[in-house]
């Protein structure tokens, strides 16, 4: 019936006058009567046709839709009877859906494979350091590498406790500049309020000033040796120290598989042995190239930490006896030309102080 209406619709004429418009048309009845049942009916959707050519074109260009294949998704005969239709992209969805699945099972594996090995060096680590502290393991030693280690961390307990009492001078004669600044300013007041003691009042407070000036003076040069000792101690020295604890957890694990693989290859040697024997040879060589790799940089950082400590404090030693000995000797002008060798810059009077907007 379909392809009836087809062909009697497609050779309808449209009579169409001068003006453009449209005629009155002659309906069919049978045509009428035909669309109307097609219009309650319907069309059988697995038997249309999809026309590939223009209008008028042969039958061969006609591909029923019968023989068009898609995805295979399985509907649910229940939901078909009650008119429902599924969701579009569901297969796509449950395709996400797996990915996602398998992603996370893998990160999941992952973290697995990795506390795994963790928790096997700790307890091979642990063991070792055990064996050792009770005198049943043996361990490796680099004596000299180790003396060189044990002198560091001599010198900088020293080094520390030079920073400590600088930084204890420091405090102390602040206070003392200070309590000379008060004491200039007060007889500054008395010499203007005492006019039988106004010489006398105004010599002292100008040597107290002077004395203020020359103490400001020191004590920037005492700051800049406190932060040069604080940076060589608490910086260049630390970052040494931290390579030296990675080189010893290195040595500690490089035993550990040392150790191991030396109990595998007393045992039995069958097949399984065999291959544990391996793996821990593989261990073992991965173990000694880190080790090695990094006792060859504790060995580089400790010879040019050498050669920068001396330069250092050559430099900050010098300037400590220089600018002391002005002081105390009363030498203005030679306290100043220390800090100029230096390049010693004060920091102009109340610079310490927070501004108002920091005290609010």
């Amino acid at each position: 019936m379909a392809d009836n209406i087809m062909s009697k619709a497609a050779t309808m004429e449209i009579p169409i006058n001068s003006n453009g418009d449209t005629g009155n048309l002659t309906e069919d009845d049978s045509l009428e009567q035909d669309l109307q049942q097609v219009m309650v009916s319907g069309p059988n959707l697995n038997e249309t046709s999809i026309v590939s050519g223009g209008y008028g074109g042969p039958a061969g260009g006609i591909i029923p839709t019968s023989s068009i294949k898609g995805p295979g998704v399985r509907y649910n005969p229940e939901y078909l009877d009650r008119g429902w239709a599924p969701a579009p992209g569901l297969g796509s969805l449950n395709h996400n859906t797996n990915s996602t699945e398998e992603v996370s099972r893998g990160v999941a594996v992952e973290k697995l494979d990795s506390v795994k090995k963790w928790g096997i060096n700790t307890y091979k680590c642990t063991k070792q350091m055990f064996s050792e502290k009770f005198g049943r393991g043996s361990r490796t030693v680099d004596l000299e590498l180790e003396a060189q280690i044990d002198v560091l961390r001599d010198t900088k307990s020293k080094y520390e406790n030079i920073l400590r009492l600088a930084t204890a001078l420091i405090t102390h004669f602040q206070s003392m500049v200070q309590t000379q600044q008060a004491l200039g300013d007060t007889f500054t007041d008395l010499s203007q309020k005492s006019p039988e003691l106004q010489d006398e009042f105004g010599y002292n407070a100008e040597t107290q000033k002077l004395l203020c000036k020359n103490g400001e003076a020191l004590l920037g040069a005492i700051n800049f040796f406190v932060s040069s000792i604080n940076t060589l101690v608490n910086k260049t020295m630390e970052d040494t120290l931290m390579t030296i604890r990675h080189y010893e957890n290195a040595r500690l694990e490089f035993d550990a598989y040392r150790s191991d693989l030396e109990e595998l290859s007393l045992g039995p040697r069958d097949a399984a042995a065999m291959v544990r024997i391996e793996m821990a040879q593989q261990e073992y060589h991965t173990h000694r190239e880190k080790y090695e790799r990094l006792r060859s940089d504790v060995s580089i950082k400790l010879k040019f930490l050498e050669e920068n400590k001396v330069k250092v404090m050559h430099k900050q030693l010098l300037l400590f006896h220089n600018a002391i000995s002005a002081y105390f000797a009363g030498n203005q002008q030679q306290l100043e030309q220390t800090l100029i060798q230096f390049n010693v810059k004060l920091k102009p009077p109340g610079s310490d102080k927070p501004s108002w907007l920091e005290e609010q």
